[in-house]
């Protein structure tokens, strides 16, 4: 017997797919627009929110039965502020320079409303180890889509990858940028997050047809 069940690994591999937070259940986009015009701030949002969401799904779930309703969502952002904060201090003392670039952004992972949806939706009423799992799956799914977003962004808009140019030299005129090739500026603005956000999604559907028939 492996080390997780089938209901067990269907809380990582679902919002890897087919309930993707982004694609599917369309929350998140926020981010998606905002931090992908670069491949790095992208992965290291993807592992910030990895890092609040799995924490925060096993101490909402631990406190599950001790928190009032009445403050339920107070507690909530308590918990994933302190994370928030957490992660902020981090990236200050070992990554200034990508702490200042994505700046506001990190401490909006406070109200994303992903993480504060599956503490209200699934941790509330779960123990810690699905809670970690479906935290941990979530994030994931989350963090999938901005990488291959900054991914394409970063290199279809400034020929670079990790901020090293891997098209040529466009001042030189090396590489793909001998042949003519230039680089498409309409990438590293916001609404083209938007189109490559919707690629996927009309990319994953078309696989899928049960995606469509259910929206």
């Amino acid at each position: 017997m492996g080390l997780l069940s089938k209901k067990d690994s269907k809380l990582i591999m679902d919002p890897l797919a087919d309930n993707n937070p982004i694609t599917i259940q369309v929350l998140g986009i926020c981010s998606a627009l905002a931090i992908t015009a670069q491949l790095k701030p992208s992965i290291v949002m993807a592992v910030s929110v990895l890092f609040v969401m799995g924490v925060g799904n096993v101490v909402i779930s631990l406190m599950r039965n001790i928190i009032p309703s009445k403050i339920r969502i107070i507690v909530q952002l308590i918990v994933v502020a302190t994370l928030v904060i957490i992660v902020d201090q981090v990236l200050k003392a070992f990554a200034y320079s990508l702490s200042k670039e994505l700046s506001v952004f990190i401490g909006l992972i406070i109200t994303n409303c992903i993480i504060m949806g599956r503490f209200e939706a699934f941790a509330l009423g779960n123990g810690p180890w699905k809670s970690f799992l479906d935290g941990i799956g979530n994030a994931a799914g989350y963090g999938v889509i901005l990488i291959i977003v900054g991914f394409f962004r970063e290199l279809l808009g400034s020929g670079t990858l990790f901020g090293f140019p891997v098209l040529g030299n466009p001042v030189e005129k090396t590489g793909l940028y001998a042949i003519g090739y230039e680089n498409n500026g309409f990438m590293v603005l916001p609404p083209m997050a938007l189109i490559v956000v919707g690629i996927i999604i009309w990319v994953q559907r078309s696989k899928n047809k049960e995606l469509i028939e259910e929206n």
